[in-house]
């Protein structure tokens, strides 16, 4: 019976290993194999991993385009032939959109490790990933459906083109380890993440196509996943860095570095390489970590190397250029001589004279006819004016009398404001987070009633914190329990935030979430957090729930200024 799972995978990898024979590539069953195998690394010039070659390679399945999969997938071209299976572009005729395929018999020696792959690639669901769609056995195949990114442009063409500007390095290398550090995190790595895996979708954003499947396709593995993928995750830097492929051999269209000189940092094979991103790169590489002028510790794993980038001083856009425009000119037809002859150089243009005013009766008549209009506006606006006047200066006497009345009080009170209560101390509190700590060492800026300063937290690849915890917030110490009346928090950018305390009986500072109880909430650049009903307390938890974005492509919260009365 076949066996079904509706899912997702990743877009199929329009590159694998080299063919076998240079026929391989061209004889096709159905002759459309126009396109040549372009992955030509070998796994040493990769730097990881390596391949479980069979004993005995299973025969390519014989299909064509036209051919129909499940009586819906139906394929129109072939993108790889190799070593036993096929990728394919097809179209899925039941919802009419693209789809990739890999296709391989059901005895391949691959083909359970294949199908196990994609099912657990389809269970993560991270939208970072391209996506798995199906994973099928049926009619002595296996084959896996996957998402179809048109409009996606593959790193290696960015890179034909030069190296990236450092911006477009740094949001390439932050999502790429963010997404594979939670990859790790479920388990599943990726083994091939090559230039040909890393796509940037119209709207800028990466996504890597293949996880775990083109492994399994090519029977890859490691001892030490975690470490092959943080390294391929350098080279992916180090090549958008210098436009070089960090070994000795050629790969992916780039160059590799020269021979017997070993791996130098990318600033010292391109002059004005970003010197931050340098470092990042040879941390991840497999160099022992170390650099020439920092001797930082190596990144080993990608949950290591997000860290690292958290800790990077931001790198902004650059600066939009704006071309100046084109000096104005006026055209005949403004210039008032549309479709009159241009005047001969040397010769005095007669003025033409303007028209005669309204000599006719008719003219008399209408010019009587707007005075007479004019003169009944005036007359009618001066007598309103007026009227208005007299009601509003009655209306002035009878307040004036009442208020004498009820007893001479010039006004209504203002309201009084609370007195200010001082914040003894405050520390970030962050415990959902790996570390359980959250930028401790600006912490003070919070609380120093300077709007010019602020505390902030670590960025994030959602509003919600990347999915990751429920939120962060700053506890502040009052000095002793008092009677707390609202707490005013500053932000930079609209942000989401609670406002919870402790119980009076607490003792010493609490350290766990439950022991805080939400009193107030809001959203805003400044919100007024005001408990409803009384309350007192010596600890307060400012908690962020939801962030803003930082202007480049991530969220982060940053908080001007608390202050709390009475």
């Amino acid at each position: 019976m076949a066996e079904r799972s509706t899912a997702a995978v990743d877009v199929a990898d329009n590159s694998g290993e080299q063919p076998l024979t240079a026929k391989a590539d061209q004889s096709t069953a159905d002759g459309v194999a126009k396109n040549p195998e372009r992955d030509t690394d070998s796994d040493e010039g990769q730097g990881s991993g390596g391949t479980d070659r069979p004993g005995k390679k299973a025969s390519p399945p014989e299909l064509h385009s036209g051919h129909k999969l499940a009586r819906r997938y139906r394929l129109e071209e072939c993108v790889t032939r190799l070593d036993g299976f096929s990728s394919w572009r097809a179209v899925d005729e039941k919802l009419r959109r693209a789809v990739g395929v890999h296709i391989l018999p059901a005895d391949h020696v691959r083909a359970r490790a294949v199908l196990a792959a994609a099912r657990s690639s389809a269970l993560l669901g991270d939208p970072r990933f391209v996506q798995v769609l199906d994973a099928v056995e049926e009619n002595d195949l296996v084959y896996v459906v996957h998402e179809w990114l048109p409009d996606a442009t593959e790193l290696t063409a960015l890179l034909a083109a030069g190296p990236l500007e450092p911006h477009d390095a740094y949001q390439m290398v932050s999502q790429i380890a963010s997404a594979m550090a939670a990859a790790h995190r479920e388990g599943l790595a990726h083994l091939r993440l090559n230039p040909n895996a890393v796509l940037r979708t119209s709207s800028g954003q990466w996504r890597i196509r293949g996880l775990a499947v083109n492994a399994a396709l090519r029977g890859i593995s490691s001892d030490t996943p975690q470490r092959t993928d943080t390294e391929s995750i350098g080279a992916l830097l180090y090549a958008a860095l210098t436009q070089r492929w960090p070994y000795e051999n050629d790969a992916y269209g780039l160059s590799g570095l020269p021979k017997d000189i070993g791996l130098i940092a990318p600033d010292q094979v391109r002059a004005g390489v970003h010197r931050g991103l340098s470092e990042l790169a040879m941390r991840a590489l497999v160099n022992d970590g170390a650099t020439a002028s920092r001797h930082e510790a190596p990144c080993t794993t990608p949950e290591e190397l997000v860290k690292a980038i958290g800790e990077m001083p931001r790198i902004r856009p650059p600066e939009p250029a704006f071309t100046a425009p084109p000096e104005y000119q006026r055209t005949t037809y403004q210039q008032g001589t549309y479709g009159r002859p241009a005047p001969r150089p040397g010769v005095t243009q007669p003025l033409a004279a303007p028209p005669p005013p309204l000599q006719s009766r008719t003219g008399k008549a209408l010019k009587w006819a707007v005075s007479a209009l004019l003169i009944a506006a005036l007359g009618l606006g001066s007598w309103q004016l007026a009227d208005a006047l007299m009601d509003q200066s009655g209306k002035s006497d009878d307040t004036n009398k009442t208020q004498t009345e009820d007893g001479g009080d010039k006004g209504p009170k203002k309201p009084t404001s609370g007195t200010p209560i001082a914040i003894k101390g405050a520390r970030d509190f962050d415990p959902f987070g790996k570390d359980q700590s959250e930028k401790p060492e600006g912490i003070k800026n919070a609380y120093d009633n300077s709007p010019a300063t602020y505390w902030q937290t670590d960025f994030y690849l959602s509003p919600r914190f990347g999915n990751l915890k429920s939120g962060v917030g700053i506890i502040l110490d009052l000095g002793k329990v008092q009677q707390v009346g609202k707490v005013s928090v500053s932000f930079m950018g609209e942000t989401s935030v609670e406002l919870r305390a402790a119980s009076t009986d607490a003792g010493a500072e609490p350290t766990s979430f439950d022991a805080y109880s939400k009193v107030a909430n809001g959203s805003g650049t400044s919100v007024t957090l005001q408990p409803g009903k009384s309350l007192k307390t010596q600890y307060l938890l400012v908690w962020l729930t939801q962030l803003p974005p930082d202007n480049e492509g991530h969220w982060r919260g940053r908080v001007a200024d608390i202050k709390v009365t009475s």
